[in-house]
């Protein structure tokens, strides 16, 4: 762990007294507030009011949102399309209201297929948890750095591919990431699934938007993002029934927390354990008497660190640390997790498979992924099998190249147009078969 600079040490004091980011001014902010984060003046859209609307997925507020990556149409529009900032009513896992930001894209490009312009909620793959990583600052600020973050909005090459083939897209920040009034619960199935099916319903619902109810919809995610997909298609029937699924892509979705958690201790991205015990501590603050009895003062310090990291940033500052580092008693995060039936619980309620996905899913997983690991998202698979579900399962098999991070993030970009090709035949109402019969011999 790097050297610690007076501000740092400001944030483990504070840390030492809260805990988590939770008690920071940051996630306290009302609509008149100036949030910065890391030196990122937060705009004051990403504020949420006091009060929100009672139905989930109906729009707070909206605004033009310049993409930074376009170009001017022949005909006086502009390329690839024209994005809108979002922000709307969503439910927590504990069932309370939340905003939740994000950002529709309507594409200048027409749609090919047959029947109404179709619809894909993007789920982004991790950005980090501090409000500049989220995916809509993104689109407006594909790279943003200073002396204090980095951060890279890497979902919107498949965002302006999706535009290219004439697909509306919505993307969804998830719940805390933008919006300024708490932490982001990275990785709660529950959240994030929600985020993603109501980010369907507000961009329906967006004045001038060639979407509607009737419109095609189909998810696509990776990563964090598969997971959110992959949660969203397992919870559509009871959450949101008028949302129809055409297709859902899960890309290397972290299906068993707990699997996950012991891989990316000691890896590049090990800072994602600390946004993951920071969401966990937002969703349940029960948990905080075990956080405060296991952690010591520099696990303490390192969580409220991160509750502003981006990716960037956490790679630099946290890469190959191990979480015995951050403990009392010297054990890892994984084994505290074991020996403690309230935190295992909450791991196991994080589980995806236990439910049929509704409609199609592409499932996919690169063979040598040792972040995500490729078992458990193969294990996802059988399940939804189990379950009766229409799944493709695709296993990416490239070699490992030694990191981590390189064999997770890898798959993304080779499979990535087969993803989009597979998405958008369903979204044209092209038939698909189940490989399932095939997971006998698939690797």
């Amino acid at each position: 762990m790097p050297a610690r600079t007076r501000d740092l040490l400001a944030a483990a004091i504070t840390a030492a007294a809260c805990l988590t980011a939770q008690c920071l001014a940051l996630t306290t902010a009302s609509a008149s507030d100036e949030v910065v984060s890391r030196g990122v003046t937060i705009p004051e859209f990403y504020n949420p009011p006091t009060t929100l609307p009672a139905a989930d997925g109906t729009l707070v507020r909206s605004e033009p949102l310049p993409l930074a990556l376009s170009l001017p149409g022949l005909d006086g529009s502009t390329l690839p399309g024209t994005a809108t900032r979002l922000m709307y009513k969503s439910t927590d896992s504990n069932g309370r209201p939340v905003a939740v930001t994000g950002a529709y894209v309507e594409p200048s490009a027409d749609w090919s297929g047959t029947g109404p312009r179709p619809l894909v909620a993007v789920a982004p793959g991790t950005l980090g948890q501090g409000d500049q990583c989220s995916a809509s600052m993104g689109l407006e600020h594909p790279l943003s750095l200073n002396s204090q973050t980095v951060s890279v909005g890497y979902e919107d090459l498949a965002i302006y591919r999706l535009l290219a083939e004439g697909v509306a897209v919505v993307v969804t920040d998830y719940v805390g990431l933008g919006a300024t009034d708490r932490l982001h619960t990275y990785v709660n199935r529950i959240d994030e699934a929600h985020a993603v099916l109501d980010a369907v319903r507000a961009a329906r619902s967006l004045d001038g938007a060639t979407v509607s109810a009737a419109s095609p919809v189909g998810l696509y995610g990776y990563s964090q993002g598969g997971g959110a997909t992959a949660a969203a298609a397992e919870l559509q029937s009871s959450y949101a029934p008028d949302v129809t699924l055409s297709g859902t892509y899960a890309g290397a979705p972290p299906a068993d927390l707990t699997s996950v958690t012991k891989a990316i201790d000691g890896s590049e991205l090990a800072g994602a354990l600390g946004w993951s015990l920071n969401g966990f501590l937002q969703s349940d603050p029960d948990l905080k008497p075990l956080a405060e009895a296991h952690l010591n003062d520099a696990g303490k310090a390192a969580l409220t660190d991160l509750s502003t990291m981006c990716v960037g940033d956490a790679l630099f500052g946290y890469g190959y640390t191990r979480s015995s580092s951050w403990t009392t008693d010297g054990e890892s995060v994984s084994d505290i997790i074991a020996s403690t039936p309230a935190l295992q619980k909450f791991l196991d309620e994080q589980r995806i498979g236990t439910l049929k996905p509704s409609g199609p899913v592409r499932l996919a997983t690169g063979v040598s992924d040792n972040l995500v690991p490729h078992a458990q998202a193969r294990r996802l698979a059988l399940d939804w099998c189990a379950l009766g579900g229409d799944v493709t399962y695709k296993a990416v098999v490239l070699p490992s190249v030694g990191s981590a991070l390189l064999n997770h993030f890898a798959p993304l970009l080779t499979d990535q147009g087969d993803a989009i090709s597979w998405l958008t035949d369903r979204l044209a109402g092209r038939p698909t078969a189940s490989n399932c019969w095939t997971m006998p011999v698939q690797p």
